[in-house]
This record gives structure tokens, sequence and C-alpha cells, in this order.
């Protein structure tokens, strides 16, 4: 693929096509490409992660290191470990490949550089993660609310 045709698959993707294309331009110049054997992990449970990754092709088991918590399936264009790019984080699921795979890593310190050379670019994500935060403080509020309810009746 063309680093034009990177550019094209990022802006694609909801967390990285509010960056613009200059912005994605630097990351598809800086960021990795690797091919994921079927059955080989990207990353366990548990790991420390300095890095997101693209699925550009294939699919992903993520398998939460909690039993009782759901297995769930990304595809082509999921952003695993956008977290990561940020701040030191831990991996909260191991990652399986389903079938032969390609994923583009974007590390933090391209990722963080990139955010320093396009200041737009990071208002717009710090204003995308402002409101999704939002969002969740009003779902558990609402979670909340729906349990004590429950527990009046």
């Amino acid at each position: 693929m063309t680093i034009e045709d990177d550019i094209a698959f990022f802006e694609k993707v909801p967390m990285l096509g509010l960056l613009g294309r200059a912005a994605l331009r630097i990351i598809a110049i800086g960021a990795e490409s690797r091919t994921v054997h079927e059955g080989e992990v990207l990353f366990y449970a548990g790991d420390h992660a300095d890095s997101a990754f693209v699925i550009q092709e294939g699919s992903f088991e993520l398998r939460p290191e909690r039993a009782e918590t759901d297995v769930a399936i990304a595809r082509r264009g999921t952003l695993l470990g956008e977290l990561a790019m940020m701040t030191p984080t831990v991996r909260p699921a191991t990652a399986t490949a389903l079938e032969p795979s390609t994923v583009i890593r974007i590390s933090r310190g391209l990722f963080l550089k990139m955010l320093e050379g396009y200041p737009e670019a990071a208002r717009r994500l710090r204003d995308a993660m402002a409101a999704r935060t939002d969002n969740w403080t009003h779902e558990l509020q609402n979670v909340r609310e729906a349990g004590e309810r429950k527990d009046a009746t």
C-alpha cells in the first residue's frame, strides 16, 4: 500500500479520522506494518503497552484476562489500544489472530510527536475524548439510578 492508501484507510478509523490528513501523513510515514499468522498472539492481557494497532486485514479474538468477561472479535478498521498511544497502560485482553492478518503499529512516541506538531489535531482529539468520557459518565449514572430504583422496590 502507498502512503496515500494508508492515509485514506486511517481516515476511516473513527479516532484517527479526527486528526486530519496532514497529521495522518506523519502517522502513515512512521507507522510499522506487521503480518500476524492465524493463531498467533499479537499481545497478551497484562502486557505493558507502548503502542496501538489498527487492523488492516483479518480479525482477532480479544480475550480478557477475567474469564467471566465476554470474548470480542475485532475486524478491519478497529484500533486496538488507543490509550497506549498517549500514556503507559496495560493490555486488558489477549489478541489472537483468527486468520492471516495485517496490523499497523502506531507507537506512543510517534503519536505524541505528531500531536506536538499538529495542535489542532490534538484539540480535536481532546474534545472527542472529553465527549466520550461525558457519555460514559451519563451511562454509569443511568445504571446506578436503575439499580437504586430496583433496590427500592
